[in-house]
């Protein structure tokens, strides 16, 4: 069947989708439940036949959107807040993860422009760093400890302040989304250059390892957390972009809704790498090797696997669970 006869065949049956799904039509669990099915049969039949088109694209966002709707509508005595870490968000990561991935690219992509700017400019340091920041990095990198900034203030005084500033770095990468997805590319260049230049400066003056031990006992959720925020303010900007079938402004409550939802989703890593960033990175210096080598990979192994191992096992076994 071509797509054309496809999409005329099928169209009342996918707006009828459409109004369940927008509270226009009210439907009992059950019968979402068997939209839901009927919506499947149709994404399977499309991703055989017209893998690279946007009808696929259209009907997978339906499918999940049908699933939500059951959940929510579904009685359950299950904490809400678990379901929302353990079920909503994995799903919602995994309809939007090509936005994951735009995210992902454009970080390493900005980061490696930052490094190759410092490389080359013996300026560049002190232009996004500050002289400050470069003169008394300089000065404990002489006295044998290159990560003394984080040994100053108190404990809770830092972090406090470290993680309402990480909150306004992930705020403005979100919320700006809105300006098309160009206030958020903003706020990322910015702070991917500085991360690319940051990272370059340690290893210019030759202590890159002392300085990867301290930073990212904090930075490997801290600076993940901002890549998944940015991947939710591109949502966001995409959604007034390409709104496909839907009206902007109703694209526009389905982008902003889902991608408030994985914002929100990072909020608990950023304040637990405050916490780390306040209370264990300082002691980074007096550190066995072991130690901060097994922090850093087991709070980067936990977010990865939370956005990007997670949502398939969840989106499998949520299509087992409706065809078995």
């Amino acid at each position: 069947m071509r797509e054309i006869a496809f999409i005329k065949q099928n169209k009342e049956k996918w707006l009828e989708f459409e109004l369940a799904i927008f509270g226009k039509a009210k439907k009992n669990p059950d019968e979402l439940a068997n939209l839901y099915i009927q919506m499947m049969n149709d994404l399977s039949y499309a991703q055989t036949y017209y893998p690279k088109s946007k009808t696929v694209v259209y009907l997978n966002h339906l499918a999940s959107q049908i699933y939500q709707k059951i959940y929510k509508t579904k009685r359950t005595e299950k904490n809400r807040v678990i379901e929302f870490f353990k079920v909503e968000v994995p799903l919602l990561v995994y309809e939007y993860k090509r936005y994951l991935l735009y995210s992902f690219i454009f970080f390493f992509g900005l980061v490696a422009i930052g490094v190759v700017s410092a490389r080359f400019d013996p300026d560049f340091n002190r232009v996004i760093l500050g002289d400050y920041y470069v003169n008394m990095s300089l000065e404990n990198i002489k006295k044998g400890n290159p990560m003394a900034v984080y040994s100053s203030g108190s404990n809770w005084g830092s972090f406090v302040e470290i993680t309402r500033n990480n909150l306004i770095v992930g705020a403005n990468c979100y919320f700006f989304g809105i300006f098309l997805g160009i206030g958020t590319f903003y706020f990322y260049f910015k702070n991917c250059i500085m991360i690319g230049t940051f990272q370059y400066f340690f290893y210019e003056h030759g202590v890159f390892w002392e300085s990867v031990r301290g930073i990212w006992i904090h930075g490997s959720m801290e600076i993940f957390a901002i890549i998944i925020e940015a991947a939710a303010g591109f949502i966001l900007g995409a959604a007034i972009l390409f709104p496909k079938t839907f009206s902007r402004m109703n694209s526009f409550k389905i982008g902003f809704k889902n991608s408030f939802k994985i914002y929100l989703s990072t909020l608990p890593f950023t304040f637990f790498a405050g916490f780390l960033e306040g209370f264990i990175t300082r002691y980074s210096i007096d550190m066995p090797i072991w130690l901060s080598s097994l922090i850093i990979l087991s709070t980067l192994g936990l977010i990865s696997f939370y956005y990007l191992v997670y949502p398939f096992i969840v989106h499998r076994k949520m299509l087992k669970a409706q065809f078995n």
